[in-house]
């Protein structure tokens, strides 16, 4: 499996995120990701991947802003859109959304209906680009009141969008944080999964510092016939060589 290094918190004796893609590509990584792109040196990001070769797994919609809530819509659309001319020169990366948060006195059938409505008309923004959207449930723990916390609610929208165009990024360690299954949450529809984050329990640093079962982890996976990628999504608790040494012994890939 394709590892990728988050490039936002890792390799951060580098000032900038074009030289970090240079130091992941000198550890011998072809692929990284990061979050928000209007504070980022845009040019000398894309330099840098022609240079090394290094693809990019994910960029976070920038703002960020509600699925669920109308009074945000053309908010959201304009960010996928604007998102989407300011990342093609980047190799058209995916690109990450979260839902925002839960509209006061609003019903789950309203916010499931505002979700599938704001998530189609950016799945055909991302259908006219040839770019694909990672719709991505976070947790209640650091984020109480936001909406999508299950990852199946996020696979049940994008089910219900049915845009090719639009897949889950499935994060082990928000699902840890709610509690989650992981083989029977994503039984039966880990083809609508696209990307997968990993870090441990409980405080987010690389596998193998924490409590999770990265050998079950990583067996289901294998046998849900995942093969896409796996970005490193943790704060490191070591020097990154140490750090991604450890990371890929506990994953052994």
């Amino acid at each position: 499996m394709l590892l990728a290094p988050c490039i936002e918190w890792q390799f951060t004796e580098h000032a900038n995120l074009a030289d970090r893609v240079r130091a992941a590509a000198a550890a011998g990584y072809r692929a990284a990701e990061f979050h928000l792109w209007r504070d980022k040196d845009l040019p000398g990001i894309a330099a840098a991947l022609a240079e090394t070769g290094v693809g990019l797994t994910g960029v976070c919609v920038d703002p960020r802003r509600s699925i669920v809530d109308p009074a945000e819509r053309a908010e959201l659309v304009a960010a996928v859109r604007e998102t989407i001319a300011a990342t093609a020169p980047l190799g058209k990366p995916p690109l990450i959304v979260a839902s925002g948060f839960k509209v006061d006195g609003m019903s789950e059938a309203d916010h499931f209906a505002n979700a599938v409505a704001a998530l189609k008309e950016a799945a055909a923004l991302a259908e006219a680009a040839g770019v694909t959207l990672l719709l991505e449930p976070l947790n209640t723990r650091l984020f109480a009141a936001m909406y999508l916390v299950s990852t199946r609610l996020g696979l049940d929208l994008v089910e219900a969008v049915g845009s090719p165009n639009l897949r889950l990024l499935y994060d082990v360690w928000h699902s840890a944080c709610m509690g989650e299954d992981m083989a029977e949450v994503l039984a039966g529809r880990i083809h609508l999964v696209a990307h997968v984050q990993v870090a441990d329990m409980d405080d987010r640093h690389e596998p193998g510092t924490g409590t999770l079962d990265w050998g079950r982890i990583m067996q289901t996976l294998t046998d849900l016939g995942y093969t896409g990628g796996i970005g490193l999504e943790y704060f490191p608790t070591l020097p990154m060589d140490q750090s991604l040494q450890l990371t890929r012994a506990t994953l052994a890939v």
